[in-house]
């Protein structure tokens, strides 16, 4: 193997069984594209990784040359959105393009930037700024098909809207206030947000102890199940927040004889790692093996964050989970009154 690449090779072979990996090299998707890869040096790089099919072996391969420092470290879910932007429009027509290109790259990617350099944009953040794009795009279709223009937008027709995708009416408010904002649309439009939903899941207190005692005590559980389970019941923190928390770092007793080309410091290790080296497990499958084994989220967060919101004040909560403030004062509403009464007529109403 080439000097640049005998990272690569330490990565691969300083598995605890080779067989394995032997196994992946002669049968794995993402083997096939690294031996196409290492061949051509100049494709050793992120633009071109971007330029291929973002499938499963892309990415696994982009992690793989990640740790083994060939290619330096990057924020993958600000990389994610900003290449589904260049994609998204570069299919769009002209008319509706030439609004979607500035929406996206200068309201959307750069507030993403912005929480990129603070460690705070999650592959969830990734999504939703997708979804927005998404909305703006939906929206402009549907003045499409109303023969209508942003500059003869009135709010009878944001209502129609908004009533008819109801699912799409909060998404649609970021590129309804930046066409505001720059005058493309009559002022004072505004999008109704419909009345907020009380949580109505919640576990009562002998449910919510044995299950915590479940995650101290039970040791069939997977440790990443235990892990997460255990975050959640004890400090209410979402599985998006979970798994972008960091392992750990390790020490080696000496240096490596020669370094790679970039430094792996700045590569973030996760307490859960995914499948694809360097990235978080996905917080979806994590949710479906936490219900495979008896210990599902949602009831058992919502009734942790009561139980937070009784000795912490919102802003701290709000603070230390990363919900909004506004989230977190409603909750703290919620907390305040008697919701154990509130937790009987949920029990007792017909669940539909």
């Amino acid at each position: 193997m080439a000097q640049p690449l005998q990272p690569l090779a330490v990565v691969l072979t300083g598995a605890e069984n080779p067989y394995r990996v032997l196994q992946w090299l002669r049968r794995s998707p993402a083997a096939r594209l690294l031996g196409r890869l290492v061949l051509d040096p100049g494709a050793l790089n992120h633009e071109s990784l971007d330029t291929l099919p973002q499938r499963a072996a892309t990415a696994y391969v982009r992690g793989l040359l990640v740790t083994a420092g060939i290619l330096p470290p990057r924020d993958e879910n600000l990389a994610l959105l900003t290449n589904w932007v260049a994609r998204t429009v570069a299919e769009l027509p002209a008319r509706h393009a030439h609004l979607i290109r500035p929406f996206a790259e200068w309201h959307i990617i750069r507030d993403t930037r912005r929480r990129s350099a603070r460690g705070r944009y999650t592959y969830a953040a990734h999504k939703g700024d997708c979804g927005n794009v998404l909305a703006a795009i939906d929206f402009l279709n549907w003045l499409d098909s109303q023969h209508l223009s942003l500059r003869r937008l009135q709010q009878p027709h944001l209502d129609t809207w908004a009533t008819d995708r109801p699912t799409l009416r909060s998404r649609s408010n970021p590129f309804l206030r930046w066409s505001t904002a720059r005058r493309l649309c009559p002022p004072g439009l505004s999008i109704e947000h419909p009345a907020s939903q009380l949580p109505g899941h919640f576990q009562a207190e002998d449910e919510a102890r044995n299950e915590l005692l479940r995650c101290l005590n039970d040791t069939a559980l997977p440790l990443d199940v235990w892990v997460a389970a255990a975050l959640i019941r004890l400090y209410a923190l979402p599985l998006t927040r979970i798994v972008e928390l960091p392992a750990r770092p390790s020490y080696r007793r000496s240096a490596p004889a020669r370094p790679p080309r970039h430094s792996n410091t700045a590569r973030r290790r996760y307490l859960l790692p995914g499948h694809s080296p360097g990235r978080p497990r996905n917080p979806l499958g994590l949710a479906d093996t936490l219900r495979h084994h008896g210990l599902p989220a949602r009831a058992a967060r919502n009734t942790a964050m009561m139980d937070a919101l009784v000795d912490l004040p919102p802003m701290v909560i709000a603070d230390l989970l990363g919900v909004h403030p506004k989230t977190a004062e409603r909750w703290a509403t919620l907390a305040g009154g008697n919701w154990s009464d509130y937790l009987a007529v949920r029990r007792a109403a017909p669940q539909g």
